[in-house]
């Protein structure tokens, strides 16, 4: 019986098995490319263009900085990268990856350690900077939900918790051509990447 085809040939060349994924496969500027064409919210977001991963990956790591003065580059690059695999697997909303199971996660967990990998970062975060991941991720969703996804701020409240005010002082989402906003991530990342050396 034949195998079902588990890879995917990326722009640059290379070919990421989803299944078994090397570092040696990932490039950034297939990320970038992909996450720049990865709308969040399904795209049910306000606005002429979609609000894409990579957007709200450069906002996070904007807001990490924010929350975590002084915190080392290497855990910045983290930020940057925390939604890396959805550049090959999309970007699911949270109902939609609950009714999926178990399986979105562990790919996603495969495809994280060897992005990390691929740019000198831990396979698997100190829990502590996941920690600190995911609350700037809660910030930005909550921003995300009232700017441009529909969302009373009691709602977000609700769903995301209220950020603090100082934390949220000068954000505003911005929706940008695609191929500005990957030139954009591949010029942070490899900012990150000089003040990680």
């Amino acid at each position: 019986m034949k195998q079902p085809r588990a890879w995917q040939r990326m722009l640059s060349g290379r070919r990421l098995d989803l299944l078994d994924p090397t570092p040696v496969d990932i490039e950034v500027e297939d990320i970038a490319h992909g996450l720049a064409f990865v709308a969040r919210w399904n795209g049910q977001t306000r606005g002429d263009w979609p609000y894409s991963v990579a957007e709200h990956s450069l906002l996070v790591e904007e807001i990490f900085a924010r929350q975590n003065g002084g915190i080392a580059a290497k855990w910045r690059l983290a930020a940057l990268l925390h939604d890396a695999p959805e550049y090959v697997i999309g970007d699911m909303i949270s109902p939609v990856k609950a009714a999926v199971g178990p399986g979105y996660g562990e790919l996603d967990l495969r495809l994280t350690a060897a992005v990390h990998l691929r740019f000198g970062l831990p396979a698997v975060l100190p829990a502590a900077v996941k920690k600190q991941i995911k609350a700037a991720d809660k910030v930005s969703a909550w921003l995300e939900a009232v700017q441009i996804a529909g969302f009373s701020e009691t709602e977000a409240d609700r769903f995301f918790g209220r950020p603090a005010d100082a934390v949220l002082r000068g954000l505003e989402i911005r929706l940008r051509p695609p191929a500005v906003v990957r030139a954009d991530y591949v010029a942070r990342h490899a900012a990150l990447l000089a003040d990680c050396a």
